[in-house]
């Protein structure tokens, strides 16, 4: 098929790629002259382990392009991937407004019949004005509007995308659905489903999905904080929790709160679109709120450790990106206990094998940083870990208690087992272990 995607960020570059990678034609179209410039020279502008591949050996066997003529994208493809930002607005609401102003565009550009799918995550109802804005200047014969939510993991986007749990599909249109079938039958052929389903239906399953997610980490994370008050271990209790299959094994580790692109977002997004339709989603305003506090629990430990004062003090981090394998820093905790650390007074050197760049276009010369994870420990007094990085999980202690002028751990990830440290002359603090 020939395929359109219109944006290049994560979500469209991650589903372009994919989509060439089975035999598809795929035209990728985005406003930023450099950065489509950058990729049509076969540089890639995200870090997701196992794109980078795909995407050179797509672009070698010609599947897989770049434009900023949104014309020429609308005229090839069959099918058209909106794949746009949607922003958290000031009030918590999706920022249809990169959409919305697309699909006005479109009206005028579509020809012939296309399948004009959102791919971003959008609230209920998204589908229909995009329907009504591109309705306006042709006619409906001409296009279906299909709702196709993204469940893309950052860190394994790739597997995600190419061997999907599910693939869900939301329209009422016969003839989108078996067009879209086709699209999607390489990607299950070891049986996983395809639901078809409403466009409301399709929209809300993304939002509801994410913000179980995101409530079944922060429940975990109170737990964590009360193991603490209770002398109670929370490994040992999320092993208990986690072997009852109702429950289930996956987002029960405790640490310093979720972040990202998506939970964040994601979770307000829905509370608000609660808020719309005047039904108070408690759960989910005690989420967010939870998750705020639990972002800066680690400050709140070394700075205990520091009877409240950090001033001068050297403080090393381990990993600024908000989960391994990724160099998103997009609501990262490491950037909430970086601003706790810089305003108390500390010094504050960092070391993250991806997301080093991006944080220097926050914070500059604020905060210094390190070529690996031992120079980070340079005159430092303790280490703050703040993403669980595989590299990070098996250091040289010696070494490191030889580097850390206090010999103190806060351990915001779990990573260490504490009896371990303790043997290891560490002082040593986690989340909500003894």
């Amino acid at each position: 098929m020939n395929i359109t995607v219109i944006g290049t960020g994560y979500v469209g570059l991650v589903t372009g790629t994919c989509f060439s990678e089975t035999g598809n034609h795929v035209m990728c179209v985005d406003i930023n002259e450099e950065k489509v410039k950058s990729l049509s020279a076969g540089k890639i502008t995200i870090y997701e382990p196992g794109l980078e591949v795909i995407f050179h050996r797509n672009i070698e066997k010609k599947r897989l392009e770049f434009t900023t003529d949104l014309a020429k994208a609308v005229d090839f493809g069959d099918i058209i991937f909106l794949a746009l930002p949607t922003p958290e607005g000031e009030d918590g609401s999706a920022d249809l407004s990169y959409i919305i102003d697309v699909a006005n565009k479109l009206g005028n550009l579509i020809k012939k019949y296309k399948i004009i799918i959102d791919k971003s995550t959008v609230p209920v109802g998204t589908a229909e004005m995009v329907h009504n804005a591109i309705a306006k200047t042709i006619s409906e014969d001409l296009f279906d509007v299909v709702s196709n939510p993204e469940f893309l993991r950052e860190g394994v986007a790739v597997e995600d995308f190419m061997k999907p749990d599910r693939v869900v599909i939301g329209t009422n249109s016969e003839r989108a659905r078996e067009v879209m079938r086709t699209l999607y039958e390489p990607f299950v052929k070891q049986g996983n489903p395809i639901y078809f389903m409403d466009e409301r239906s399709a929209e809300l399953t993304k939002y509801a999905a994410n913000s179980f997610l995101a409530t079944k980490i922060t429940f975990m994370n109170e737990i964590a904080n009360l193991c603490e008050k209770v002398g109670a271990n929370v490994d040992m209790v999320r092993l208990g929790m986690g072997s009852d299959t109702r429950i289930g094994k996956r987002f029960l580790f405790p640490g310093i709160g979720y972040g990202g692109s998506c939970f964040p977002k994601d979770v307000k997004a829905l509370a608000k679109i609660a808020d719309q339709n005047e039904y108070e989603f408690s759960i989910l305003d005690s989420v967010i709120k939870v998750n705020e506090k639990q972002r800066t629990v680690l400050f709140d430990k070394i700075r205990n450790y520091y009877k409240g004062d950090l001033k001068g003090k050297t403080i090393a981090l381990w990993g600024l990106a908000f989960k391994p394998n990724t160099d998103d820093i997009r609501e990262a905790p490491a950037l909430y206990i970086i601003e706790k650390l810089l305003k108390a007074g500390a010094i504050v050197q960092a070391f993250d094998p991806e997301a080093m760049e991006n944080v220097e276009k926050l914070y500059g010369d604020k905060i210094a940083f390190a070529n690996d994870q031992y120079e980070v420990l340079n005159n430092a007094n303790a280490l703050m870990i703040l993403t669980e990085w595989n590299e990070f999980r098996s250091p040289d202690f010696n070494f490191i208690k030889s580097k850390l002028i206090d010999k103190a751990i806060f351990d915001g990830r779990n990573i260490f087992d504490p009896a371990t440290m303790q043997q290891n002359g560490f002082y040593f603090e986690s989340i909500g272990r003894p």
